[in-house]
Order: C-alpha cells, then structure tokens, then sequence
C-alpha cells in the first residue's frame, strides 16, 4: 500500500454552503449519507455506476480497484450547465481533498454525477464539461496545485482544486467510446498523485498497459487522445472526444469572475 504523504493546502477553498449539495462516502458498496440523505436517485445513479465499471468487459482497472475497496465518493446533482450545480460541486470537492487523505487505497476517486437534460452529441458535453471546470476555477480561493501547470496548452497542465492537481474523466450517454458511456453525465476526479505513485513505484507501465489491452478488446482500438502526462496536454483527454489536431482547450482564458457574479458568467 502506498503511504502518501499528506499535501493538504494551508487553507481550502471558501466555498458557501449549498443545499443542493449531495455528497456521499462509500462503505461497503452503499453510500453513506455524509452529506445528504441518501434518496432514491442516489441508489440508481450509484448502481448504474457499478454496474458499469464492475462489468467484466470494463477497460479502466483503477477504476474497478476504487469500487471494489469503496475508496471513493459520489456526488449527485441536477444538471451539468446548472449554476446550483457547480456550486454544491465546489463544496463537496473541497470536503473530498481532505477525505482523500483518510482514505487507504492507492486508487481513491471522486465521482460527480448530473441529471436534468444530457447533452445530445460530444461536443456539447464538452462544451458543458470545459464551462464546469472554469466555474469551478473561478471558485477556488486556493492556490493552483505546483504539481501541475494552469496553462492549458503546457504538456504538463492538470486540472487544480483546492490545492490538489486532478485529471478528468468525462463520461455520458453520447460518448463514442464504451468506456466512457453512462445513462447521465459524470465527471471523475482522480488525482495526479496516485499516478505518480505508481510511476515511482514501477507499477504504472503494466497497469497502463493492461488497460489499454482491455481498451482494445472492448472497443477494438484505442483513443486517439491518449499520451503519458508531460507529452501533450492531458486537457486533450478529458471529455472522451477525439479532439482536432488544432483544438485548444477553453480554460482559463476567461477572467476570474467577479465577486458575487455567476461562475459561469451568465450574469
């Protein structure tokens, strides 16, 4: 088991409370109400999950080992594009920097799930993903993690929250990709450290390469995305889309908003 060495930020994101907060630490397979109740739509989004990462044919093994030791979270919320939405995001994604640190496994995860209407094609998740992540940015009140760089065209750019670098791995209905497919869009928060973890460990090349073995046999070829971090911008990754040579990623190019005003600049 990997001892990580606590990187917690000297202070976490100021954040206002959300009602529409939903957030939930697994034990035993069965969400807890750690921070809501646990109602009926979180049983069918958290059994939709499992049943799609725990199928047999599921490419990504990181991901089954986080389900299968319960080291993760789930947060349920209403739509993707809603600004309630990220809100109550910003507060349970600062709440899981600190369970991360408590939780013993070296594949540990935070699972954000959407309802409302899904997007139609992958460029609107996309869309929809890239306006989350810089709501989210204007939110955070923490310096950017030093493990990542913030400029989305360096090849060693990570999605930074509350001090901790994160990738992002987009999923919904209407991805071209089995592995990122679900009834309802996700988002998943896996943190840079576990990777290099492994790296330091020696155990990252057979697990990559057994996932993309499994990538292979599942879909029969790989995402033209993929790269190792520090090859190209991982931001290239992120919503499951096979990107354009030419495509850059909307983040951070917008100004941080103003204080009071809508994360996602509606207003």
């Amino acid at each position: 088991m990997t001892q990580y060495i606590s990187r917690r930020p000297a202070r976490l994101p100021t954040i206002a409370p959300s009602s529409a907060s939903s957030y939930h630490l697994i034990c035993s397979g069965e969400p807890q109400a750690t921070g809501g109740p646990v109602t009926a739509e979180v049983q069918a989004r958290h059994g939709a999950l499992r049943e799609a990462i725990l199928a047999p044919t599921f490419s990504c093994v990181a991901a089954r080992a986080s389900l299968n030791t319960s080291c993760y979270a789930l947060g349920c919320y209403g739509a993707l594009s809603d600004e309630a939405s990220v809100q109550a995001l910003a507060q349970d994604l600062a709440r899981f920097v600190l369970d991360q640190d408590r939780m013993d496994s070296d594949f540990t995860s935070m699972i954000a799930t959407f309802g409302g209407e899904a997007p139609t094609s992958e460029e609107e998740f996309e869309a929809q993903l890239w306006a989350l992540l810089r709501a989210l940015h204007r939110l955070d009140t923490v310096p950017y993690s030093p493990e990542v760089s913030a400029n989305p065209q360096d090849p060693r750019f990570g999605f930074s929250f509350g001090g901790r670098a994160f990738f992002i791995i987009g999923l919904h209905p209407r991805s071209s990709r089995v592995a990122r497919t679900l009834p309802f869009p996700a988002l998943v928060f896996n943190a840079h450290r576990q990777f290099q973890a492994l790296r330091d460990s020696g155990r990252f090349p057979r697990m990559q390469q057994t996932i993309r073995a499994r990538e292979l046999k599942l879909q029969g070829s790989l995402n033209p995305n993929l790269a190792n971090h520090g090859e190209v911008t991982e931001a290239r990754q992120y919503s499951g889309r096979a990107v354009e040579a030419d495509w850059a990623a909307p983040f951070p190019h917008e100004p941080q908003a103003p204080k009071g005003r809508c994360p996602f600049g509606h207003s």
